[in-house]
């Protein structure tokens, strides 16, 4: 199954949306689990949330797309751009797809 990167980053000054729909967010990845190879959230300068990244498995990008579309944090419009691409595992260790 092929790995997709979804990068997200936040609007300027949406901490508090955020830390509002976080446990949603985190609900609604608790739901992928089995597809979710990394996720974490993207830290700024001054070492606070700005942002969201998976690499998650999908049969196509289209499905990505979707489930990114979908997430509790998108519907509520935190993020200013999100990226979706395919990626490919190459170095590192971790929750590899089968």
């Amino acid at each position: 199954m092929p790995l997709y990167l979804i990068n997200a980053r936040d609007k300027a000054d949406s901490l508090a949306l955020r830390q509002a729909t976080r446990e949603a967010h985190l609900d609604y990845a608790r739901g992928a689990l089995d597809q979710i190879q990394v996720a974490g959230p993207i830290l700024n300068a001054a070492g606070e949330m700005a942002g969201s990244t998976f690499i998650i498995a999908f049969d196509t990008l289209s499905e990505a797309e979707l489930w990114a579309a979908n997430d509790p944090y998108a519907q509520a419009g935190l993020f200013d751009r999100v990226e979706v691409t395919e990626f490919k595992w190459l170095i590192g260790d971790g929750k590899k797809p089968d």
